[in-house]
């Protein structure tokens, strides 16, 4: 199978770019690989780690996707690249239940390649991290956090009926934006079990929520102002954070530290840091200290012909020389550049001469369901807003819109928010099975 144009990871850049070409190019131009068969907006996976978003409900059809937005989908991992012959190979799918090849080893030949196949959590080889803690990097992750949160609380409620009272404790290792929307996310639905018959928990009691972060305060990559604001809300909702905390052992139910501080963890989260898949290091591409790709002002991959790469797997300066940092927003804008980059391509244009320009427009981090904190950048260099309460959540729920809106349409993401806001009226808080 032959395609102008390969893209290998369904993230939101590589999702988004697929879709805007295939509007414009069509299925026999362009082809979206991915090993999983529906996408999920990344940042919304701590709402699915608590329960309180359904992913069979939030997933998205890679397939339907590929039909309404004119892309061809290969269902598969991408295991080696041949960059001589212009050819990635697609591993083979083999049913779990019964041990079936579902789909054999396939080959994919390209004229232009983008790799988009985004990051994977760095542990900085702290003994049993790998073993004991869980990361949300995929729905797989965030779904065995919710069911094993959902078995510890089932255990404790039996606990409180037999007097013992034990409780349970979960540990986030990371205070960075995951960490803290997960914490808080994780003390709302807890608190929305207990309304559908874990009647004997405490929730601040029964269920104790602990932030440890390296940095000197959480969320330390954005203002101070809102870390102060961030970690005002956490202790509100008895949310513990620990400070200048590093990590140097994690066992099966505990978690010590460089001072020998002794945290109980029946529940263990890693979030304290990503790096590039191990993938990237055996595709012959130049790889930058922490392995993501190196690219050019272009996004096109060092010394490699008609190879990109976007998102967290791409070591990307842009024209400024700026690093680019790995986010959401970042992966977005490289595919709006690329976009241009394969149009002007397919019109038989020039490349365009204007390098990628990453521009930063703040952050916004959600703490609870009613509530975000954030800063917004002006135009002018250097300043910013500082953003909390309701109108912060409105503009942080706005972001997943803005992104369904880019794969699925204006009419259709109305359609799909209206339905979800009547779904979730008829449904429980919390997903309870």
């Amino acid at each position: 199978m032959r395609s102008d144009i390969v893209i290998v990871g369904g993230g939101a850049g590589g999702l988004e770019l697929a879709c805007k070409l295939g509007r414009k190019l069509g299925p026999s131009k362009v082809t979206l690989v991915d090993s999983r068969l529906y996408h999920i907006w990344k940042p919304s996976l701590h709402e699915v780690a608590a329960g309180t978003l359904d992913i069979h409900q939030e997933g998205l059809s890679y397939q339907m996707l590929a039909h309404d937005n004119g892309f061809n989908f290969v269902f598969g991992p991408m295991t080696a690249l041949d960059t001589q012959n212009r050819s990635i190979t697609v591993g083979a799918i083999v049913a779990a239940l019964e041990n079936d090849e579902v789909l054999p080893e396939r080959r994919l030949t390209y004229g232009s390649l983008v790799l988009g196949i985004g990051s994977v959590s760095n542990y900085f080889g702290v003994p049993g991290a790998q073993e004991h803690t869980i990361s949300l990097n995929a729905t797989e992750d965030a779904e065995r956090f919710r069911l094993r949160m959902l078995r510890l609380m089932l255990a404790a409620e039996q606990d409180h009926e037999e007097g013992k009272g034990s409780g349970l404790d979960v540990v986030i290792i990371g205070g960075g934006a995951t960490g803290v929307e997960l914490a808080a996310e994780l003390r709302e639905a807890s608190g929305a079990y207990v309304t559908y018959g874990f009647d004997q928990l405490d929730v601040r009691r029964d269920v104790r929520i602990t932030i440890l972060e390296g940095a000197p305060r959480v969320l330390a990559p954005l203002p101070e102002k809102v870390s102060a604001a961030a970690t005002e809300l956490l202790a509100k909702r008895g949310i513990r954070v620990v400070a200048n905390c590093r990590v140097t052992q994690i066992d099966k139910d505990r978690v010590i530290d460089k001072d020998g501080n002794v945290y109980p963890a029946n529940l263990c989260v890693w979030a304290a840091g990503i790096r590039a898949p191990d993938l990237l290091a055996t595709l012959g591409l130049p790889t930058a200290k922490g392995g993501q790709v190196e690219v050019d002002a272009h996004l096109a991959v060092k010394g490699v012909p008609d190879v990109y790469a976007l998102g967290d797997c791409a070591a990307c300066v842009d024209g400024k020389g700026n690093a680019v940092p790995p986010r959401a927003q970042a992966a977005h804008q490289q595919a709006d550049y690329l976009v241009t980059t394969f149009l002007r391509k397919a019109k038989g244009e020039p490349p365009q001469s204007a390098p990628y320009e990453y521009r930063d427009y703040g952050s916004l981090v959600s703490v609870g369901r009613d509530t975000s904190v954030g800063s917004l950048m002006g135009s002018l260099r250097g300043a910013s807003w500082f953003v909390q309460g309701t109108m912060a959540r409105m503009m942080y729920t706005s972001l997943h819109l803005m992104h369904h809106r880019a794969v699925l349409g204006t009419m259709r993401t109305g359609v799909l928010a209206l339905a979800r806001f009547l779904v979730r009226r008829a449904t429980p808080l919390v997903k309870l099975h």
